[in-house]
């Protein structure tokens, strides 16, 4: 893959965790969860704190794919190579992953130092294009 196929997955991999919270929290596997997903989320439950820590999962995912979508496309404007691009996609894309899923389970430290981690591949990617 190169560096704006990471680009793509993680913009699919955003919209997989924002379902995955919607999901959660109108607790869509019951019948009553499926009419308030088929509904006008007029009467969506209570947030649990499972799906709390999902939507804020899914929600940081936004705030981040942004700016390492600002990024790369910078750097491919200023003419990066993509080959000294992807490292770092793959870095952000696949901490990513791993973030929603410790995020989700509750762990903390580790929740943040892996944010981190996807933190670093953004900086990576826009080290490539300033060089």
């Amino acid at each position: 893959m190169n560096d704006l196929h990471y680009l793509l997955a993680s913009a699919g991999l955003a919209w997989t965790q924002l379902m995955t919270a919607s999901l959660i929290r109108a607790r869509a596997w019951t019948p009553e969860g499926m009419a308030v997903g088929f509904g006008n989320r007029d009467d969506v439950p209570k947030e649990s704190p499972l799906a709390g820590r999902a939507d804020r999962a899914a929600k940081n995912m936004l705030e981040n794919l942004v700016l390492f979508a600002v990024v790369l496309l910078a750097a491919r404007g200023l003419g990066a190579q993509p080959s000294k691009l992807v490292l770092g996609c793959q870095i952000f894309f696949f901490s990513r992953v791993l973030y929603f899923g410790i995020y989700v389970a509750g762990v903390k430290y580790l929740r943040t130092a892996v944010w981190l981690v996807s933190v670093v591949g953004i900086v990576l990617v826009a080290m490539a294009a300033l060089r």
